[in-house]
């Protein structure tokens, strides 16, 4: 089992190299992380975007930028739109957005003629946190692609969640549906996808996970709170996984984690593409897109 991020960089160096581009990759996060990535002996990496800012760039952060292959394009959108293409001929492993606006980097994934996208896929989002505060990693979905997933889109979150935990070596990872109470009240649908989502696990309908719902925060990853709330159970106060109802809730506990918890590690990636997709916050750190960067590899080795 994986249970930290140095883990997780140890087990990628051993995984075949990976080719990642880099979507409009002219700022400084970006270039830097993918430059860490290059000389770990992680990725091969190309950028895709101006020379002119790229070479800026390296020359500011003191990155040469010999070690990338650079794809010119002048324009950020025929940028995004390239490095999608590059994927579907096959000269890339990974996409990782650079500097373009999310709106641009997802659009050009799900376009239906030329994007990533397989049919009737379900596009989310996995982030993986290494809290100072908890003792094992945690995986969390969806803080950046589905609003308000329905019953049937939580289902297919959870296969991501399995997947992403079963690489960290996890072969049962604990799942919690989390809800703004621990109780099953009619009136809240969280707490009603919750039950139907514990029911369908009990019955082996979601596999390889045990899964318990809903749960509150506090009870899916505090034993202290469980055991003083009465919540029983393999989850409660020890979960692998936390899927949110909404992505209000997701996204303000990932920016939580951020900007109140310095010492703790983030990765986020797309995942359902053909290829997973480096999506981290633009505010976010070049450290954070590094650890993006290899948890995206990770999950894209087959044998990971």
């Amino acid at each position: 089992m994986l249970t930290s991020f140095d883990a997780i960089y140890t087990k990628v160096t051993s995984l075949p190299k990976k080719r990642l581009i880099v979507a409009w990759g002219v700022d400084p996060h970006s270039i830097a992380a993918a430059a860490a990535g290059v000389k770990k002996g992680l990725v091969d990496v190309t950028l895709v975007g101006s020379p002119q800012l790229i070479e800026k760039t390296c020359a500011e952060e003191h990155i040469d930028p010999s070690i990338f292959k650079i794809t010119p394009v002048s324009e950020e959108l025929p940028a995004v739109t390239k490095s999608v293409e590059l994927i579907n001929a096959g000269e890339g492993d990974l996409l990782m957005k650079g500097l373009c606006s999310t709106d641009k980097y997802m659009r050009a994934i799900l376009n239906k003629e030329k994007g990533l996208l397989p049919p009737k896929a379900v596009l989310s989002h996995i982030t993986l946190v290494a809290h100072e505060y908890y003792h094992k990693l945690l995986l969390v979905s969806d803080i950046a692609v589905i609003p308000v997933p329905d019953l049937h889109q939580k289902t297919v979150i959870v296969g991501y969640l399995v997947a992403a935990a079963r690489r960290l070596g996890i072969a049962r990872p604990k799942i919690a549906v989390v809800a703004a109470t621990e109780q099953m009240l009619p009136a809240m649908p969280a707490c009603v996808d919750g039950a139907i989502l514990s029911k369908m696990a009990d019955r082996r309908q979601l596999p390889n996970c045990l899964l318990d719902g809903p749960l509150s925060l506090d009870v899916a990853i505090s034993k202290e709170s469980a055991n003083i709330k009465k919540v029983a159970g393999e989850v409660a106060g020890d979960a692998d996984c936390l899927l949110f109802p909404n992505i209000e809730a997701a996204n303000t506990f990932y920016k939580t984690i951020t900007q109140l918890s310095p010492k703790s590690h983030i990765a986020a990636v797309v995942v359902g593409a053909k290829v997973p997709c480096v999506l981290s916050s633009r505010g976010d750190t070049a450290e954070t897109k590094l650890h993006s960067i290899v948890l995206a590899a990770l999950m894209s080795n087959k044998q990971g």
